[in-house]
């Protein structure tokens, strides 16, 4: 009987907090930028970035919210050091000058009570063009291990790199960059 008690209390003080815009700090140990394009049409090369940051607010009784998420080029990593240091230069993320790449949303689309989309703003080389993100796998609950709320997803998106201004050896390396976020966040 006690733990019903516990559980009703639990569960209806999860729907108080939901009713209410709740902020998300980004979890770094679970976010996990990353892109994938073409390398003169004989594969699909892959990288990712190692640090970002950020912060999702989200009313879900109201379905409205924002997403502010900035990623660091400087930690770009594709698993060769010589092609990482090429990437990070002038031809490319040009680091030195521009050390982060943001998506900043107050947008967000539902489709019932599931999260389909987030439309915002992407800026790369100091270039902001509208971004649509498509979402998936999203869920916010209770997180078990550290007892906050915490929300989950998976989104993606396909970006023309030139048109941010990284037109270093199109079209021999993909125009077509598709960004994907793992992204897990938890309550401040």
């Amino acid at each position: 009987m006690k733990r019903f008690i516990a559980t009703a209390l639990l569960a209806g003080l999860t729907s108080t907090v939901f009713a209410a815009p709740v902020v998300y700090q980004l979890d770094p140990s679970h976010t996990y930028p990353s892109f994938e394009l073409s390398h003169m049409g004989f594969s699909i090369q892959n990288g990712r970035f190692d640090k970002s940051s950020g912060t999702i607010t989200l009313d879900a009784e109201k379905k409205t919210g924002s997403v502010d998420i900035s990623i660091d080029t400087r930690s770009l990593n594709s698993g060769w050091e010589k092609r990482d240091a090429h990437v990070k230069g002038p031809d490319f993320f040009n680091s030195d000058k521009f050390p982060a790449m943001t998506f900043k949303s107050n947008k967000l689309v539902f489709e019932g009570e599931k999260l389909v989309a987030v439309d915002g703003n992407f800026t790369l080389l100091g270039v902001t063009k509208p971004l649509t993100l498509t979402v998936s796998n999203f869920k916010c609950d209770m997180h078990p291990m550290m007892k906050k709320l915490a929300c989950g997803a998976n989104a993606s998106a396909t970006i023309k790199r030139s048109e941010f201004g990284m037109s270093a050896y199109v079209p021999n390396i993909g125009d077509d960059v598709k960004l994907n976020i793992a992204v897990e966040a938890v309550q401040k």
